[in-house]
């Protein structure tokens, strides 16, 4: 089941956002790790931001447990000087490995892409991990296609 977030639910999100930080450390040490109270503070924030009508969040339940979520907001990625046209942004999307391949995370991106919609939006954006092919592939059967790649370079140890 989908349903919006409740701020009964930040405990919840807040320990599926450290996995999914977990997760993406383990596919690319590269990826930045979480605090010890991250996935509090996660769920704080988010739980603070519920009521931002630029701002919704859905969870995907399964027998009254949470087992997934979507983050998304309504943003203008454009620096003023563009002709101006909000977006959607997906800014964060996790389903626990045990309840993945059940339909959650396509339900779960439907529900954010109806809101972004009833929002009067044209289009939405997110990131994914070039180091995640699964995760690649799951945006490529949502319609996702390439659009920016966004890069990384090291710089080593600051000169003294």
């Amino acid at each position: 089941m989908i349903r919006h977030a409740l701020a009964s639910d930040a405990v919840a999100i807040g320990r599926l956002w450290g996995q999914l930080v977990a997760y993406h450390q383990a596919l690319d040490t590269a990826m930045p790790r979480a605090t010890p109270d991250g996935p509090m503070r996660y769920g704080r924030n988010l739980s603070d931001c519920m009521s931002d009508s630029h701002t919704q969040v859905f969870v995907a339940e399964e027998e009254g447990r949470v087992v997934g979520y979507v983050l998304g907001v309504v943003v203008d990625l454009m620096p003023d000087m563009f002709e101006q046209q909000a977006g959607g942004f997906l800014a964060d999307i996790y389903v626990e490995a045990d309840s993945r391949r059940k339909g959650h995370g396509r339900a779960l991106v439907r529900a954010l892409t109806d809101w972004f919609r009833q929002k009067g939006l044209r289009h939405y954006e997110w990131h994914v991990p070039a180091s995640n092919p699964g995760a690649v592939a799951f945006w490529h059967r949502m319609g996702g296609t390439p659009w920016q790649l966004r890069m990384r370079a090291e710089l080593g140890e600051p000169e003294s």
